[in-house]
């Protein structure tokens, strides 16, 4: 069997599932849709199954891509339905084909920020929004296994764009860095946190729309 790849959404409560819980979670319910995952073979085998961009508690997703290998043949559409019928609410496969490209091809990924005001005019705090993200430096602090650095987010932002999504909200269209370097997109709001507080929102949450290659085709 050829490695399958799956994109699927991670949305509502199943946000607070963890990488980790995600793993063992896809796996029980391949078990439970009659389906068996292919070991890797030596001494410590482990399921062939991976997540390309592995994504923060909290965040949600329209655009998750998970690699694996079955040990049989399979329908596409039957093991997406099948599959689903085992998922938990929240988690649904949305296609399922074979994988040919690498996932070291991702590049960009569009996201779409949620930016709640409870007492500001955001008609006011839009162009102030622009304007802070045309500054040729947003130098900001970002974790890394090293500890905490000061990292410079303006060249891992391809484009923003901010709009009225109604009152007390703002939402935040953007392109970032998925890999090399990967940016989290709520360091843009503590971007705003640290640098220009007067228009950091009082709450942002943030949701994956679409994975890209550098040449900015979607990647599947």
């Amino acid at each position: 069997m050829n490695k399958l790849r799956m994109r699927f959404s991670k949305t509502g409560r199943a946000v607070y599932i963890s990488h980790l819980d995600l793993m063992h979670t896809m796996q029980r319910a391949i078990s439970r849709a009659g389906f068996s995952l292919k070991y890797s073979e030596g001494y410590n085998p482990h399921p062939q199954i991976s997540i390309a961009l592995p994504l923060s508690v909290g965040m949600s997703s329209r655009c998750e891509i998970m690699d694996l290998r079955l040990n049989e043949e399979v329908s596409f559409d039957d093991f997406r339905d099948r599959l689903n019928s085992s998922l938990p609410e929240g988690i649904e496969v949305l296609e399922v084909y074979e994988a040919e490209e690498k996932v070291s091809s991702v590049k960009w990924l569009r996201v779409r920020g949620t930016l709640e005001y409870d007492d500001r005019d955001v008609l006011q705090v839009l162009p102030k929004l622009t304007e802070f993200f045309e500054r040729e430096n947003i130098p900001v602090m970002k974790k890394s296994k090293r500890g905490l650095s000061e990292t410079d987010i303006r060249p891992m932002i391809r484009e923003i764009r901010f709009s009225s999504g109604g009152e007390g909200i703002v939402i935040a269209d953007a392109l970032i860095s998925a890999a090399e370097p990967t940016l989290n997109p709520d360091l843009i709001t503590a971007a705003l946190v640290t640098i220009c507080p007067p228009i950091a929102p009082d709450f942002a949450s943030y949701e994956r729309m679409e994975v890209f290659k550098p040449d900015m085709e979607a990647f599947r």
